[in-house]
């Protein structure tokens, strides 16, 4: 039986594990996004994050193509009431579309509502921080959101911990909306600044946090043992840094917790994220249903104390 966490102190809940939706409308056509949507609401898991940016970095696209994809998945479904929908603004659509400006982020919901076939998003969230845009503007404009119905909490991503920390302290100090959720990028190996300078602040302002990237782009399912087996993929420059001594060696870490627990490297990687002091639910994609599977074993593998022994002198920062 899966244990739902709240986000923040809302009165909203999510299982522990959040399907990542960038691989929706590039790799992953319709058809596959439909079953893998259908596959993970069956087992019991009712988050789903996006980003209106998603994806923008594929030649021919312009963004929104995720949230799309999610919407007439929604609309064929019916299970809108089912799922706990996140999605972000902020990261540069166009020249004039970019920033968390009150006009920017009025029209960026209306069009991310349109896509999504929704009236309401669960958790709408800051992209990127937006330093030329005051934090009490951008604020307010989340106010309105809320009071209309169309949002019904928030949440950031990518803000230092300064920056975190003080749109905390407008929100409280103004009475307006204050972030519920922050998104870090935290994994086995990419462990240091959640742990030492965000995790501090999300702990003491009751934060959820969802992280990303927690395979660090696949490396820790262990599918690329040497840069050959990454040059064709289209990950590969976002894996080429993990290739070092220390990365290798967490990758044989993995191995043998897995071996040991019977299951894969990368739901061993995974079910570390989940059970890390302060996590609420990790972030992770597939793109067919074997791999969404292996994610969804993580939710139920408890690591022991050897297994985090091991996997902690690996991954030492």
């Amino acid at each position: 039986m899966l244990q739902n966490r709240k986000l923040g102190v809302s009165e909203i809940t999510i299982a522990p594990l959040v399907f990542g939706t960038n691989v929706f409308g590039w790799p992953t056509d319709e058809n596959m996004t439909f079953k893998l949507l259908d596959y993970f609401t069956e087992q019991g898991f009712n988050a789903i994050d996006t980003a209106d940016v998603y994806s923008k970095w594929v030649d021919g696209h312009v963004g929104g193509e995720s949230e799309l994809a999610i919407g007439k998945w929604l609309k064929q479904s019916g299970k809108r009431d089912k799922i706990v929908l996140a999605t972000k603004l902020g990261a540069e659509l166009a020249p004039d579309k970019k920033g968390l400006s009150r006009k920017y982020i009025i029209s960026a919901v209306e069009a991310s509502l349109k896509r999504l076939n929704t009236d309401y998003i669960d958790l709408y969230q800051s992209h990127y921080d937006d330093p030329e845009t005051p934090i009490e503007e951008t604020l307010s404009a989340y106010e309105l959101l809320i009071k209309e119905g169309k949002i019904r909490i928030i949440g950031a991503s990518n803000f230092t911990p300064e920056r975190l920390e003080k749109s905390l302290q407008v929100g409280r100090d103004n009475n307006l909306p204050v972030y519920q959720t922050f998104q870090p990028e935290y994994n086995l190996y990419d462990r240091a600044n959640f742990e030492e300078n965000i995790r501090p602040i999300t702990t003491a302002n009751n934060l959820s946090v969802i992280s990303y990237f927690s395979l660090a782009s696949g490396f820790l399912t262990g599918k690329y043992k040497s840069l050959d087996d990454a040059k064709d993929s289209k990950r590969a420059g976002f894996v080429e840094k993990y290739f070092t001594d220390r990365g290798l060696n967490i990758l044989k870490a993995l191995d043998q917790v897995a071996e040991k627990n019977e299951t894969t490297a990368g739901s061993i990687a995974l079910a570390w994220v989940i059970q890390q002091p302060g996590i609420t639910a990790p972030i992770a994609s597939a793109t067919n249903i074997d791999q969404l599977a292996d994610l969804i074993k993580a939710t139920t593998i408890t690591l022991d104390q050897e297994d985090i022994a091991l996997l902690a002198t690996a991954s030492n920062i």
